[in-house]
């Protein structure tokens, strides 16, 4: 079902707007069924449903950038939640990525907790058995985040063995980059809450650059991404002793 999952969000993907009838089609399975997948798919928040026809939300919003490569997403959070035990409390900043993570921890994992400063991390495992512990903050819609001064005195009063982010480019001269100024400047403030800096991201990342400097590579535990990043990035960060941590695309 998973597999079925991922070929119809990678459909949808493509045409933003296709009929259910066509889907069927494609995939060789009833409407109903066709209908029972979009229904599941559209609770997790990962596309809509419009009168007989499955729609793609805005590529702005950070369910679209969810369904974007979901199955090499999921692939890297299953294989990032290996490092997080039972009864473990850990950070998660915002991210498609990680999202997926928080969701493998609050259903496959034993009383663990959650510090985000994602409203949408929150709500989506909503109904797993994680603890959640929402940082508060100037909230940013596009995001879905809490940033700014208050964020960071929150996150002062925790102190945690892990904390797992995404990035939005890399540079082998800066290190990890971000695109948004307060955002960067709350995921350095729960970095200093935190024994280990985690990146979750998929490979096309390292094509591209933030504006803002985000953590050089030395100060990177793990790196998880997929088998598709660049060698001359990798031996780069291994060169920093990087543990990176790969899964396949195929």
């Amino acid at each position: 079902m998973i597999n079925r999952y991922t070929k119809l969000l990678e459909i949808v993907n493509e045409n933003k707007r296709i009929e259910v009838s066509k889907l069927s089609e494609l995939l060789n399975v009833s409407q109903v069924t066709i209908r029972k997948d979009l229904g599941a798919l559209e609770e997790k928040g990962l596309l809509k449903r419009e009168h007989g026809y499955a729609v793609m939300t805005s590529s702005d919003d950070i369910n679209s950038r969810l369904a974007f490569n979901y199955d090499i997403k999921r692939k890297i959070a299953q294989l990032a939640s290996k490092l997080v035990n039972d009864g473990e409390t850990v950070m998660i900043e915002s991210g498609s990525s990680c999202a997926l993570l928080a969701e493998e921890l609050a259903y496959n994992k034993k009383d663990i907790t959650v510090i985000t400063n994602s409203t949408f991390i929150a709500n989506y495992i909503r109904e797993g058995n994680a603890k959640v512990v929402l940082l508060g903050g100037d909230y940013q819609p596009e995001s879905q985040v809490s940033v700014g001064p208050l964020t960071r005195k929150c996150v002062k009063d925790f102190f945690v063995d892990k904390l797992f982010i995404g990035t939005d480019g890399y540079n082998s001269k800066i290190g990890f980059t971000g695109k948004n100024l307060m955002r960067t400047e709350t995921v350095k403030a729960m970095a200093e809450s935190s024994n280990k800096i985690i990146i979750l991201t998929e490979s096309s990342k390292f094509s591209e650059r933030g504006v803002v400097s985000q953590f050089k590579a030395e100060e990177i535990s793990y790196l998880f991404t997929d088998t598709n990043i660049p060698e001359d990035v990798l031996e780069s960060l291994k060169k920093e002793k990087v543990d990176v941590q790969m899964v396949s695309v195929e």
